[in-house]
């Protein structure tokens, strides 16, 4: 995924380039000052850094100190050559003006950089590794693992099924990440969290004048996602009047703006997930038969926790470690009885319930998380 990191003093700045920058499909996070943005680049991986001229003697010594791939772009509010050539001495990609700011250029800087896949800021390249990595080494993780090396080469729509919590979004990145189109956007579409009204405006955008608040041409998720991947998550939410346009985009590879009769071509690998037992929905009348047979051509069951109570250790340590970097406090450690006492007890909410139990412990414990730690600040044991 293309991940970039802003780091601008202007507040207003930093949370409009998040924005606009997510709305091209960029997966964007946001800090004031180089300073109190090491934590989260040291376990991040980045594709490029937009800073502005306060911070950018920081980002390119850390970049070049580390000897990895990642472009720095400056967002300057001086102009000319001079400026210019100073700051590509320093090692900078690109230079955007910041007053006025000039999203156009800042666009085209990025496509031009053709943003390679980036290593952590203080890990060799040599010895990069995902961000979005599966953790667990039970026997039904490992066959979602097999499942994933085999399927995600290969240009095949997948169907994610698992409940609330398992990771099946974490699935669809590592598809996306193993896959031709790596390089190419990958981008997310909620389908529970948009209303049947503008789910279709959602998925293939909308032209100028289309409905009342249609002030301008807007691109839709398909559109956006050309060439890579588009994720349909909670795809049985989805309305019948999407699903039957859904269906039509897999046939043809077609899709039609809101209020226009022109046809886009579009290249999208779609990847789609749901909670809900589709066959079910079918049978109800909620889900259409075909777009499930469209979509179903490989399926992958994510596993619950309770399913995988071998990989509890694991994933506790792998949270506790990544919670604390994010925090900048020292890492802490489990004690036997503690971990123990995680891996008895049900986990209805599944890998999300994990993570928000070790990030109490985070908060709360001593350090060394203890056996009455999982106790006091988790629920019940059973």
């Amino acid at each position: 995924m293309n991940r970039i990191l802003v780091i601008d003093q202007s507040r207003v700045m930093r949370h409009s380039l998040k924005e606009r920058l997510e709305h091209e499909g960029y997966c964007v996070d946001v800090m004031e000052s180089y300073d109190c943005s090491q934590p989260v680049v040291s376990t991040m991986i980045y594709n490029t850094i937009l800073c502005d001229d306060i911070t950018i003697d920081s980002a390119v010594k850390n970049n070049a100190r580390a000897s990895v791939d990642v472009k720095v772009i400056v967002l300057s509010d001086f102009e000319g050559d001079n400026t210019l050539s100073s700051l590509m001495a320093l090692g900078v990609y690109g230079v955007v003006p910041r007053k006025p700011f000039d999203m156009g250029k800042l666009r085209d800087t990025l496509a031009q950089s053709k943003l390679d896949t980036a290593c952590p800021l203080s890990v060799p390249k040599r010895a990069c590794k995902k961000s979005r990595i599966i953790v667990g080494e039970s026997e039904a993780i490992e066959k979602v693992r097999w499942i994933i090396d085999k399927v995600a080469p290969i240009d095949v729509r997948v169907l994610i099924q698992g409940a609330n919590g398992t990771g099946k979004e974490l699935v669809a990145h590592q598809l996306h990440t193993k896959s031709t189109r790596v390089n190419s956007s990958f981008v997310e579409v909620n389908c529970a969290a948009i209303p049947s009204e503008l789910i279709e405006s959602e998925l293939f955008g909308h032209e100028k004048g289309a409905f009342t608040t249609a002030v301008k041409t807007r691109k839709g998720k398909f559109e956006q996602a050309d060439g890579g991947t588009l994720f349909l998550d909670e795809i049985g939410d989805m309305s019948l009047s999407a699903q039957a346009k859904v269906l039509r985009v897999l046939q043809e590879g077609k899709i039609s703006r809101v209020g226009s009769d022109k046809d886009i071509s579009v290249d999208v690998r779609v990847i789609a997930a749901t909670n809900k037992d589709l066959i079910y929905e079918i049978a109800n009348g909620n889900f259409r038969e075909d777009l499930y047979h469209r979509l179903s051509v490989v399926v992958i069951f994510v596993p619950t926790l309770n399913q995988r109570i071998g990989d509890i250790p694991l994933l506790s340590k792998y949270f506790m470690n990544s919670l604390c970097q994010r925090y900048t406090i020292p890492a802490k450690e489990f004690d036997d009885k503690a971990l123990d006492a995680l891996c008895k007890r049900n986990w209805t909410g599944n890998i999300r319930e994990l993570r928000n139990v070790i990030e109490r412990f985070v908060i709360f414990s001593g350090e060394r998380v203890t056996e009455d730690d999982v106790v006091k600040y988790s629920n019940k044991l059973v």
